[in-house]
C-alpha cells in the first residue's frame, strides 16, 4: 500500500482499473456462451407508431409496437436469425424499450420449423451490474486504498453470510428465522467491525453499542407491540411471503436497526477515540458529555437518511395504489405503514445507542489512547 501513495503507484493504480473496467464490459458483451438459456442480440429495430390507452380511472399511457431483428449468440441454435415482436409503454411498468445492440433472453418456440419464432423474455444485464460492482470497489480502493479494500472484504463477507442465512431459513421452512437472522446480526457487527476497526478497544466498545443499542430497541418495540396488541400492524401487506410474516418482519427490523445503530456508533466512537488521543487529559464525565453532543449532530441526519430511504422504497407502489383509484389510508396501510414502523423502531436504536456509546467509551476507553 507505501506504493499506492507515490504517484508513479497511482497511475499505475489508475491505468489498472481501467483496463480492468474496460475487460469487464468487453467480457460481458461476449459472454453468451456462459448461459443456458437463449440470447439474441438485437442487429435492427423497425418502430411502429403509438397508440394512446385509457384505463377505467382515466389514467392514460401510450403503447409501441416493435420488430426486433437479430441473431442468436449461443446454444443450439447459435448463428440463426430471428424476428420478435415487443410492446412497450411509454410508462415502462410492465414492459421496456430495446434498442439496436441489445442482448435479450428469449424463448424458442418453433423448433421445427426453417424460421425460428421466439419471444423476448427479458434484457440481459450484466454489463451495467458488473460495471457499476468495478466503479464502486475502484474507487474503493484507490481513494481509501486499504480502508477500502477492507471495507469491500466486509461486505463481501456479509454478502456470503445472509446466502447462507437465506439458504438455511429456506431448508427449515421458515421455523428458525429468528434464530438465524438475530445470530447472523451478531456475526454481522462482528465480522464488519473487526475487519474495518481491527481487533482493539475501540472495536469492541463499537460492538458493545451496536448489540446493545440494536437489542434494546427491539425489546422497546415487542414491549410496545404487546400493550398495544398490535393494533395497526398490516402483515397482509407483506405480499409474496410464503411463511409467517410476524417473524420475518422483526427479522428484516432487527437487520435494518442494526446497520443504523453500527453507523452512529461507529461515528460518535471513533470521534471520542481521536478526541481523546489528541486531549489525553480530558476526564470520564467529560468524555460522555463529547459523545452526547457528537450523537447529537449525527442522530437527526441519520433519521433522516432512514426516512428518505424509506420513501424511496414505497413511493413508486404508492403512486401506482393512488392513481388507481385507491384512498390515501388504504394507500398508507398497505404501502408505507411497515416500513414507518420499522423507522421508528431503528431511530429508537439510534437515540438510545448516544448515551450507550458515550457512557461506554467514557468508562472503557484507555487513559492514553495510541495513535
Amino acid at each position: 500500500m507505501q506504493f499506492l501513495k507515490t504517484n508513479r503507484g497511482r497511475a499505475l493504480a489508475w491505468l489498472v482499473t481501467l483496463l480492468l473496467g474496460g475487460l469487464i464490459v468487453w467480457g460481458t458483451q461476449h459472454d453468451a456462451a456462459l448461459y443456458h438459456d437463449p440470447i439474441m442480440q438485437v442487429t435492427q429495430v423497425t418502430t411502429g407508431q403509438p397508440s394512446k390507452e385509457t384505463d377505467d380511472f382515466h389514467n392514460t399511457d401510450t403503447q409501441t409496437k416493435q420488430t426486433l431483428h437479430g441473431k442468436i449468440l449461443n446454444g443450439r441454435y447459435r448463428g440463426q436469425r430471428l424476428t420478435v415482436t415487443n410492446t412497450y409503454s411509454r410508462s415502462g411498468a410492465m414492459d421496456q424499450r430495446y434498442r439496436v445492440g441489445s442482448q435479450l433472453f428469449v424463448v424458442v418456440h418453433d423448433h421445427q420449423s426453417a424460421h425460428l419464432t421466439a419471444t423476448a423474455k427479458d434484457l440481459k444485464r450484466d454489463t451495467p451490474l458488473l460495471f457499476m460492482i468495478w466503479l464502486v470497489v475502484g474507487l474503493l480502493l484507490l481513494i481509501m486504498q486499504f480502508s477500502g479494500f477492507m471495507a469491500f472484504l466486509s461486505v463481501a463477507a456479509n454478502g456470503v453470510l445472509f446466502l447462507i442465512a437465506i439458504l438455511l431459513n429456506g431448508s427449515t421452512q421458515g421455523a428458525q428465522v429468528l434464530w438465524i437472522f438475530g445470530s447472523l446480526a451478531v456475526v454481522f457487527a462482528a465480522l464488519t467491525l473487526w475487519l474495518v476497526l481491527g481487533a482493539n478497544r475501540q472495536m469492541l466498545i463499537t460492538l458493545a453499542t451496536t448489540l446493545g443499542g440494536t437489542a434494546i430497541a427491539i425489546v422497546v418495540a415487542l414491549l410496545v407491540f404487546h400493550f398495544t396488541h398490535e393494533r395497526g400492524m398490516f402483515y397482509e401487506s407483506m405480499q409474496y411471503v410464503t411463511q409467517l410474516p410476524r417473524p420475518l418482519f422483526l427479522a428484516e427490523t432487527l437487520l435494518g436497526s442494526l446497520g443504523a445503530v453500527m453507523d452512529e456508533s461507529t461515528d460518535i466512537i471513533s470521534s471520542l477515540f481521536a478526541l481523546k488521543r489528541e486531549r489525553p487529559e480530558l476526564s470520564a464525565a467529560q468524555v460522555f458529555k463529547s459523545g452526547r453532543q457528537i450523537g447529537s449532530t449525527i442522530m437527526g441526519p441519520l433519521i433522516n437518511v432512514l426516512f428518505f430511504i424509506f420513501v424511496a422504497d414505497t413511493f413508486p407502489m404508492a403512486m401506482l395504489y393512488l392513481k388507481n383509484g385507491n384512498s390515501w389510508g388504504y394507500t398508507f396501510s398497505m404501502n408505507m405503514s411497515m416500513g414507518v414502523v420499522q423507522s421508528l423502531i431503528s431511530g429508537i436504536g439510534i437515540v438510545l445507542a448516544v448515551p450507550l456509546a458515550s457512557f461506554l467509551a467514557s468508562r472503557f476507553m484507555e487513559k492514553k489512547v495510541r495513535a
